[in-house]
């Protein structure tokens, strides 16, 4: 049975959880300027370097229509190693063609979110093997744990999307799991929805389902996919198969080099980003060739490699590079740009976690990333969705829309009178000014615990990870599922059971 101070305290976490709650659905608009690691010559020679890589070494496209596609656009095809040079004057009149802003029909048209412009708008975490919490450890992700991100990433407002692989669901059978989850999505939020665009059979199911609840497609798009370029220089069958299904159905590729400096780039950061720059023109091109006009997302994914372990490092100073880097090359190209929020590589939601986190969360902002991937939750490298680390990546991402608002300089916020008033020595806890204002004056924190160390002691001695784990819980609590009319949502399941029986034992991974 829970003691007086666990009931006082459960009573404190409830009302602080219900701060990322405070505010209505709304997208976050950075009007400072951009920050710029490089001047204009130095975009330039990133730009002549990527051009010099898609003419000279060119790209890999393990895809047969993919192949073909180029050969009729014109570009220089060797068939047997599949390998495409693309001249730069037909890769820029391409990327030309993409829009540089659009907005992303959600199920509620109020959360439609406009990608483009100074709106920076987030995206929960996603691709992760395993779940963690403070109650049941690490293990893998099960579909009891993608219903539960779905549920949170709804409550809270600070994000703008839902769903996409928010964690393998590894108790279903994989022919089916991208069905499970759609159908989780469009049934448990109506917020604006990503999705696997991995090879043709996916994508056409996955688009199937989006028809069923919008009708037709036309008109804004509804799915977005991430696009991952095998580097080096490489787009597998399966990224390219997808690209190609979600292009000509007019929905949104987020077309996203994974580059390793040191493994699967040069060493240096300059040759990453030029690497990365032209393997993401070259995808971006594709979809133009496919459906010009069609909306399209340049994405960054660029870091170094940890030399001790050869596995990637996140929360670094080169990553930071790379995502402020990566902004200018898109706008350079008039894009949307994608970046990551939370990476880290730390096994726990421990200070390393946060202070990586913070790596990453802060020049992603700054660099008016467009569109933010895993902006709660990440753990391990990107192999674990945390509970707790989602509580906290949410309270920071609610910090950015406050601090992003900015606050008034006027005759009522300098209060000159008050400070007439009180003199030398005295002291604003009672004044007027204060006591209409001491509720709202200041950032609410959900997470954060300011009192003295003795209070906090008495009332459990509960560190960062622990309340934002009692926080999770309340935020599950507060969930309710939107509306959706039941003939869709039957039409949904029917079309979810029969899909699974006709792919029962395929394998669509290869």
């Amino acid at each position: 049975m829970d003691t007086p101070h666990e009931r006082r305290q459960s009573r404190r976490v409830r009302k602080s959880g219900s701060a990322l709650l405070h505010h209505s659905f709304r997208l976050l608009h950075n009007n400072l300027p951009p920050l710029e690691m490089l001047d204009a010559e130095q975009v330039e020679q990133l730009h002549q370097a990527s051009m010099e890589i898609l003419e000279k070494t060119g790209i890999v496209f393990m895809d047969d229509e993919t192949i073909d596609l180029w050969i009729s656009a014109g570009a220089k095809v060797n068939k047997a190693e599949r390998r495409v040079r693309l001249e730069r004057g037909l890769v820029m009149e391409l990327v030309a063609k993409a829009p540089p802003s659009f907005t992303w029909r959600a199920r509620n048209s109020e959360r439609n979110v406009f990608v483009g412009g100074n709106v920076v708008a987030f995206a929960p975490n996603g691709g992760m093997a395993y779940a963690s919490n403070l109650d049941m450890g690490r293990r893998p992700g099960v579909l009891a744990d993608y219903v539960n991100f779905v549920k949170l990433s709804h409550v809270c407002n600070v994000l703008n999307f839902n769903g996409g692989e928010l964690v393998a669901i590894q108790d279903i059978e994989p022919s089916s799991r991208h069905l499970k989850r759609l159908y989780s999505d469009f049934t448990l939020t109506d917020k604006a929805l990503l999705e696997a665009a991995h090879g043709r059979i996916i994508s056409r199911d996955v688009i199937a389902m989006a028809e069923l609840v919008f009708g037709s497609l036309e008109g804004d798009p509804v799915l977005g996919g991430v696009i991952n370029v095998s580097s080096p220089l490489r787009y597998d069958e399966r990224m390219a198969g997808g690209l190609i299904i979600f292009a000509r159905l007019g929905q949104i590729n987020i077309v996203t080099p994974f580059i390793m400096a040191g493994a699967v780039a040069p060493i240096t950061m300059a040759a990453a980003l030029a690497q990365q720059n032209a393997e993401a023109l070259a995808g971006i091109a594709l979809t133009q060739l496919v459906c010009p006009g069609v909306p399209v997302i340049y994405g960054g994914f660029t870091t170094n490699v940890d030399m001790k372990s050869g596995s990637p490092a996140f929360g670094t100073p080169e990553g930071a590079w790379a995502l402020l880097v990566g902004a200018q090359l898109a706008r350079r190209y008039h894009l949307p740009y994608r970046g990551s929020g939370s990476l880290n590589t730390s096994k726990l939601p421990d200070a390393q976690a946060a202070y990586e986190t913070m790596w990453t969360m802060w020049p992603m902002v700054l660099a008016h990333t467009n569109f933010s991937l895993h902006s709660v939750g990440w753990l391990e490298g990107g192999l674990t969705a945390s509970y707790e680390k989602f509580v906290m990546d949410a309270e920071m991402l609610s910090m950015f829309y406050h601090f992003l608002d900015g606050f008034k300089i006027d005759a009522d916020s300098l209060a000159l009178d008050m400070i007439e008033r009180v003199g030398p020595g005295g002291h604003h806890f009672d004044t007027p000014h204060t006591q209409a204002r001491y509720a709202s004056a200041f950032y609410d924190s959900a997470l954060a615990d300011r009192q003295g160390y003795d209070t906090w002691l008495a009332q459990g001695g509960r560190d960062a990870a622990v309340r934002a784990n009692l926080i999770w819980k309340d935020l599950l609590a507060s969930y309710e599922q939107p509306y959706l009319d039941p003939t869709i949502e039957m039409g949904l399941r029917e079309f979810v059971e029969k899909r699974s029986r006709e792919l029962a034992g395929v394998n669509l991974y290869d």
